[in-house]
């Protein structure tokens, strides 16, 4: 067996994948891949179908089901032209008659993909062939938000399919200049911003001095710490280019996205947690971290979470505490956003004291 990028224009020939745009169509076509199987083997005697949608593209191949009968499908016409394993009856073994090509896509990325991308779509348009609705914007085209890593990992991950028309219909749609100031340090949040096109620079004042922090780019996310924590803004954001920003108010932004996304626990449910290997992971400063951390703790201040992207295990499981709540739950949001299996400690160490 052997396996190899497949392309969009492959997938569009499947079902229900046709429906997709073409947008989503290329991303889904970057998270599967192409199964070269030769004759006479099975395919699914090492790797069946569990958690998978697979499709015969290419050559025969015969399945045989629990009622002792078989079917020879024929690659790129009739059934092939479906996921193999959805019919009444499970197949038990198959064997490719010829040379054969499958195509594989991971089942939970397919349905969050067809999910997004019906509900973004504008009304009366269900497919690629369709007609848009020229009052409405077509969400599916914007670059960066509806990424497949941003639908499956990042933010719109474990976002509510309920909470997602509503998004849309909140969000607004704005251009900027290069060089126009998004937020000011030091004013009260009143917005969260996705980057729908262009680049952004993050600056802090330091010694009286303006430093850049960061570049954002297209799909990038800013302004949600000082909504979590009801704070003031703690940096500067400014367009390096020009570009298109997606805008959603304070209220909105807590209502449809901060509570969904956030995962709280009592101090006894975060121990437990920590007991089965979860890790505690404290946002305060070092000094402060220093006086009274919790036994097994990591530190990362809140001012460098961001830069602990990438760094930290996406498998483990992390409870995020500070001595409020306040900043925790600012860390906690951002490592929920990036896909980080991340739970806010209730009340922090002063209120989730055993």
């Amino acid at each position: 067996m052997s396996a190899q990028a497949v392309s969009p224009e492959t997938l569009r020939q499947l079902e229900p994948l046709d429906a997709l745009s073409a947008d989503s169509l290329r991303e889904v076509s970057r998270m599967c891949y192409l199964e070269k199987v030769s004759r006479n083997l099975d395919p699914f005697r090492l790797r069946g179908l569990q958690g998978q949608v697979v499709y015969l593209v290419r050559g025969q191949l015969k399945l045989d089901f629990t009622d002792s009968s078989s079917e020879i499908i024929v690659g790129g016409s009739g059934a092939a032209m479906r996921p193999l394993g959805k019919q009444k009856q499970a197949f038990t073994a198959g064997k490719a008659i010829t040379d054969i090509e499958l195509v594989r896509i991971d089942e939970e990325v397919l349905d969050i993909m067809l999910t997004w991308d019906q509900l973004a779509a504008p009304p009366g348009k269900v497919s690629p062939r369709g007609t848009a609705d020229v009052d409405r914007t077509d969400w599916r085209t914007l670059s960066g938000m509806f990424a497949a890593e941003n639908l499956t990992r990042g933010i719109f991950a474990s976002l509510p399919s309920a909470n997602i028309e509503t998004l849309f219909m909140r969000f607004q749609r704005i251009k900027v200049a290069r060089g126009e100031v998004v937020i000011r340090e030091g004013e009260q949040g009143d917005f969260y911003y996705v980057i729908e096109s262009g680049r952004c620079t993050v600056s802090r004042r330091i010694g009286g001095a303006s430093v850049e922090l960061a570049e954002l780019k297209a799909g990038d996310a800013f302004g949600e710490e000082a909504l979590v924590a009801n704070a003031a803004r703690n940096a500067s954001v400014a367009m390096k280019t020009d570009g298109v920003l997606l805008r959603l108010a304070k209220a909105d932004f807590v209502a449809l996205l901060k509570e969904p996304l956030m995962q709280r626990v009592s101090r006894q449910a975060a121990e437990a947690k920590v007991a089965g290997g979860a890790v505690w992971l404290d946002v305060r400063f070092p000094a402060e971290y220093n006086d009274d951390k919790m036994a097994g703790a990591i530190n990362i201040p809140l001012n460098e979470i961001r830069n602990a992207f990438g760094s930290l295990d996406r498998e483990k499981e992390y409870i995020v505490y500070c001595q409020s709540g306040r900043r925790s739950s600012a860390a906690a949001f951002l490592l929920s956003q990036r896909g980080y299996k991340a739970f806010l400690l209730e009340g922090g160490l002063r209120g989730g004291a055993a």
